[in-house]
């Protein structure tokens, strides 16, 4: 559906962040009109316009709008309490992880009524590849070639077998698309890298990434099985698909208190025992070699594998969930926090290397993206915490930033659109009142978000979800009526 377009705003006295040289222009006026950047200059030159609503900037400062790279948000029981929750957080654009041929369909008659309420869809991808789909190479490449038929963005990659692996990627680049996702067992994370595959997501999952960090890596792969979990011909039986993905999304969005084998367990173990650095740095020179991006989720490892930490019964989020999904989801916790303490160190140890991992890939020139794998905000996981998670890696607070403004620009090729604030760009953008440069905390100190032009304060938000929180929304409330913007404006 198309939103109506906004009225022309203009914001004063700024300081305008440009995230990619990590200047600030201060005492700035920045002018949007018709979902665009117009114009950006000093205050003291701008002239009263009629008809021109006007915002007192009062020396905060101007970002361009976050963008959450790893998004299930239309996924979500409640999308429209997801979507306001990541807008309310300065997500203003998102990359959505998972698709289907339905959803593709209804973006292109503008069905999926995204309003100025929420985030802009960036891309979105087909079904996800998987043995029922793309279980042969030839299969694999008629999933890719139908995918882009539909109008995917990009091909989503979790599960098949090695051959059909590489050639999914050889036929999305050949249709012009990118292809992301996880890493099946049988490839190796720089061999993926090697082949083209544009984005690893979670640092691939599994095991594979530690095998491949591990001083006894040799070893290591000789013992680690590297077939899928169910033999091939399970694929080809009735209602196997609605089975596995049932089994799959459980383990995707759940924590790690039943997703580890015995066996996964022990390579782990000792790929940790082994841990090399310098293999960690060699792996980062072939992603930087190849253009191998990285969306590392920080934030959904930590959930995942530090879920006995008292934040996760904590959370306030928790008590927006209906009261099954929050029992459903406090009952996992309590299965995490009774698994042996030796495999919650190993749980432990993962998720501590790969904060240090992420570290030395940053540091060695591996281009990184900032996403959250949540469905809006979620317990533990939001755009946010995922700041905070990227700078416990080493990030600085500009290239935090940068992870979720002009590292998407560039990994979208949209850098005449997005990531700064600058005329002729997409008017997406956050004011903050703290400095985001001196500090990743201040990235969360928002006050105002505007999205394609229409400017929304953040009590308004934040009422706006309280008032989502106390309906019972199904997906049809995707489609919601403007807010007036007389609250957050001046004349």
């Amino acid at each position: 559906m198309e939103f109506p377009t906004a009225g022309p705003v203009r914001i004063d006295d700024v300081t305008v962040v440009d995230p990619l040289d990590g200047t600030l222009a201060a005492g700035m006026s920045i002018l949007v009109r018709g979902g665009q950047v117009e114009s950006v200059v000093p205050t003291e030159t701008v002239r009263a316009e009629r008809g021109v609503r006007v915002v007192a900037g009062a020396g905060r400062f101007a970002v361009p709008g976050f963008n959450d790279m790893h998004t299930h948000a239309l996924q979500a029981d409640r999308p429209a309490l997801a979507l306001a929750t990541m807008l309310a957080e300065g997500v203003t654009g998102m990359r959505q992880m998972e698709g289907s041929a339905e959803m593709l369909r209804h973006r292109a008659e503008q069905r999926l009524s995204l309003t100025p309420r929420a985030p802009g869809l960036l891309a979105m991808p087909g079904e996800l590849l998987l043995p029922f789909n793309a279980l042969s190479a030839e299969e694999a490449r008629s999933e890719v070639a139908r995918q882009w038929d539909q109008g995917a963005d990009f091909i989503k990659m979790i599960m098949t077998e090695r051959e059909a692996f590489f050639a999914a990627v050889h036929a999305a680049h050949e249709h012009g698309l990118r292809i992301a996702g996880h890493l099946p067992p049988s490839v190796k994370i720089d061999e993926a890298a090697r082949a083209g595959f544009d984005c690893v997501e979670h640092l691939g999952t599994s095991t594979n990434v530690w095998i491949s960090c591990s001083r006894d890596a040799d070893a290591l792969w000789e013992e680690k099985a590297a077939g899928l979990s169910e033999p091939s011909w399970v694929a080809g039986l009735p209602y196997a698909g609605d089975i596995y993905m049932a089994a799959m999304k459980g383990a995707l969005t759940g924590n790690a208190s039943n997703t580890a084998s015995e066996e996964d367990l022990r390579l782990l173990a000792r790929a940790f025992d082994s841990f090399d650095q310098d293999r960690a740095r060699d792996l980062a020179a072939v992603f930087v070699e190849n253009g191998t991006w990285q969306c590392p989720t920080l934030v959904r490892l930590r959930s995942k594998y530090l879920a006995d930490d008292t934040v996760y019964r904590d959370d306030p989020w928790l008590k927006t969930m209906t009261v099954e999904a929050r029992e459903e989801y406090l009952s996992t916790v309590d299965e995490f926090a009774a698994l042996p303490a030796s495999t919650r160190e190993t749980f432990r140890r993962y998720y501590e290397h790969a904060v240090e991992t992420v570290g030395i890939w940053h540091q060695a020139g591996v281009p990184i993206l900032a996403g959250a794998d949540g469905a809006g905000r979620g317990v533990g996981s939001s755009i946010q915490l995922e700041f905070r998670e990227l700078a416990k890696a080493g990030l600085s607070p500009l290239e935090v930033l940068r992870s979720a403004t002009t590292a998407p620009a560039r990994y979208l090729d949209r850098t005449g659109q997005m990531g700064r604030i600058a005329a002729g760009m997409d008017a997406d953008l956050v004011l903050l009142d703290a400095d985001p440069l001196a500090s990743v905390e201040n990235l969360a100190s928002i006050s105002l978000v505007v999205r394609a032009g229409h400017p929304f304060t953040a009590d308004e938000l934040a009422n706006h979800i309280d008032e989502l929180a106390d309906q019972d929304i199904d997906r049809s409330a995707l489609n919601i009526p403007a807010m007036s913007l007389d609250g957050c404006c001046s004349r």
